[in-house]
């Protein structure tokens, strides 16, 4: 008696052949993920997307730091410190310095969200159910990223709309403008894979705060989000022109005030690839590992 593995619409299954050759079910077995067509892939992570965005529907909890961080940030470092900072009186060259940097920040924020929630999932056992499905690993992770980013979507058109209300100019167009959001989100995307990845290595949500604020800290202020690098000391203008929140502020600003562009955009893409590329793997291997 031989064992063959034949499809179905509930997938592989295996099935024995008797002596009369005709084959008898023995019970389905999960695909292998290299198996998985991409049609499949487009679909599972439709379907946990949709599980992701349920979740926030019935926790609008989870969307309070993409509301409010916004507001909070951009009224604090205008009013708050935007004269000191500016070097001047006038609030609106500083509101149209300031927005798009901050645009750069929101992405770095979310992004920390992604790793507490992954590490809650592992937590709870989400993880391990979705372990035992035939879908790929890849596409669990993926659907977190997607819904994040609609997360960081909503944080960006608050944090514009606050800018319009305090003064914002788009003194390009609307097609820079929408440049600039679009890279804004690649780059925010690369940093979730980061945070992925820290969510599924250490043990508690608490510990990936506690890196993520180490990460966070210097990499927000140490940049040209909130001021000029000719402002700063030496040391830490070397530490800002290599800094890729700078180079990303940079693209955003010129996008929206008019400049240079090109170098700014391209290091900022090619961040967004390193980042990715070399993450992004490593978090789904992490998966397999803890899961």
């Amino acid at each position: 008696m031989s064992t063959v593995t034949t499809e179905s619409a509930a997938g592989p299954t295996l099935v024995r052949e008797g002596g009369d050759g005709a084959p008898r079910p023995h019970g389905p077995v999960a695909p292998v993920e290299g198996r998985i067509t991409p049609r499949a892939h487009l679909r599972h992570i439709g379907a946990l997307t949709r599980r992701n965005a349920l979740q926030i529907k019935q926790n609008p909890e989870a969307m309070v730091d993409a509301l409010l961080m916004p507001v909070v940030f951009t009224l604090l470092f205008v009013y708050v410190f935007g004269g000191a900072i500016s070097g001047h009186g006038n609030q609106q060259d500083y509101v149209n310095y300031l927005v798009p940097g901050l645009m750069a920040m929101m992405g770095l924020n979310i992004a920390m969200a992604v790793g507490t929630g992954v590490n809650d999932d592992v937590k709870k056992g989400v993880m391990d159910r979705f372990r035992s499905l035939p879908i790929a690993r890849s596409s669990i992770l993926i659907a977190k990223i997607v819904v994040e980013i609609g997360r960081m979507m909503v944080a960006t058109t608050i944090l514009l709309t606050m800018g319009f209300l305090l003064g914002l100019e788009v003194r390009t167009s609307v097609l820079h403008l929408a440049g600039a959001v679009a890279l804004s989100l690649a780059f925010g995307a690369s940093l979730m894979w980061i945070f992925v990845l820290l969510g599924l290595s250490l043990n508690t949500a608490q510990a990936v705060q506690g890196v993520a604020m180490l990460v966070l800290m210097p990499l927000q202020f140490g940049s040209s989000i909130f001021a000029p690098p000719e402002s700063m000391p030496a040391w830490l203008r070397t530490f800002t022109e290599y800094n890729p929140l700078s180079n990303l502020a940079d693209a955003a600003r010129n996008l929206l005030n008019g400049g240079p562009v090109a170098e700014a955009v391209w290091m900022t893409l090619g961040w967004a690839a390193v980042i990715t590329l070399v993450t992004a793997p490593l978090a789904v291997a992490r998966f397999r590992k803890r899961t």
